[in-house]
């Protein structure tokens, strides 16, 4: 039981990671019908910059608390994940709307190549050490232990899937981006204007990317420049695992697949004598995905967004 416990501990600190950057997918696909598959390389850009951040932070405020520290980070990484979004939106994508669908896809796949190349050029190709902001003595879960950084975590996805579902659901943008995402030139003639709310999209989904980003440094304690590219693979099958399209889906399959790798490992590298363990814990999560689109090809909840005219 106390295995079970600590896996599902586990496999929901990922899973809330995954989901994160899932819904910047899962957004601009329902706006857009378009893969931004430079996403995961935004959470990178968030993490690299919360850490030159802290870097900054421990010479000029080496006393201030590790919980500020972390909260000034997840701050300042945050509006330059929005600028970077908003800027490869309108560079990038704007002028390929109109385009076949493979077009985005493979100026999306460049876009994450020049972000990496950038993120190598500034900080670095070798991994860099996160620093470790939070106490590190477990807390104990009825059996099981779970660090501050991952309760900060829990605590930070919680509340900003809260806040993005209230924001779609209950205010005047969150109507403007549905419908949109509906029907962009009707939503057009009622007055709405498509280019602000695609980048309000493009920005909301870099700030949780941004949130991600620090947080995975600050659970796993190391950077690198091509960090955001498994990351950003797993969130887009989370998002299409939990229905492409629809916010709730991607909050739903990101979790999911955090819960089927955790697991996966624990439980499946046991029986195997470890030799389907942590080393292998990606296969879980495809396999999953795979039997789950064989049998539901629309994901989980299916897919929100209705087929255009």
């Amino acid at each position: 039981m106390d295995t079970f416990i600590q896996q599902l501990i586990n496999g929901l600190v990922l899973g809330s990671m995954y989901a994160l950057v899932a819904l910047g997918y899962t957004m601009v696909y329902g706006v857009l019908n378009l893969i931004n598959f430079a996403h995961g390389d935004v959470l990178m850009i968030g993490a690299m910059v919360g850490l030159s951040i802290l870097n900054l932070l421990g010479q000029v405020a080496p006393d201030l608390p590790g919980f500020a520290k972390l909260g000034i980070a997840i701050i300042g990484a945050i509006p330059v994940c929005m600028i970077v979004n908003i800027i490869i939106e309108r560079v990038a994508y704007r002028r390929l709307r109109n385009a076949p669908r493979l077009a985005p896809l493979i100026t999306a796949i460049g876009v994450s190549i020049l972000l990496q190349t950038f993120a190598m050029m500034i900080w670095g190709r070798s991994p860099l050490p996160f620093p470790q902001l939070l106490s590190s003595d477990p807390v104990p879960v009825g059996g099981a232990v779970i660090s501050q950084t991952q309760i900060l975590l829990l605590v930070l996805a919680a509340g900003s899937m809260l806040a993005l579902v209230f924001l779609v659901e209950k205010t005047k943008m969150g109507r403007a981006m549905r419908a949109t995402a509906e029907n962009p030139r009707v939503a057009g003639l009622m007055g709405i204007d498509s280019n602000r709310v695609i980048v309000a999209t493009f920005a909301i989904g870099a700030a949780l990317a941004a949130v991600a980003g620090v947080m995975w440094g600050a659970v796993y304690s190391s950077v690198q420049f091509a960090m955001g590219f498994l990351p950003g693979l797993k969130a887009f099958s989370a998002a299409v695992l939990g229905g492409i399209g629809n916010i709730y889906g991607a909050m739903i399959g990101g979790l999911v697949l955090g819960l089927i790798e955790s697991f996966g490992a624990g439980y499946i590298g046991d029986l195997t004598g470890g030799f389907l363990g942590s080393n292998y814990v990606d296969i879980f999560a495809f396999i999953v995905l795979i039997v789950v689109l064989t049998i539901r090809p629309s994901g989980i909840m299916g897919e929100r967004v209705a087929d255009r005219a």
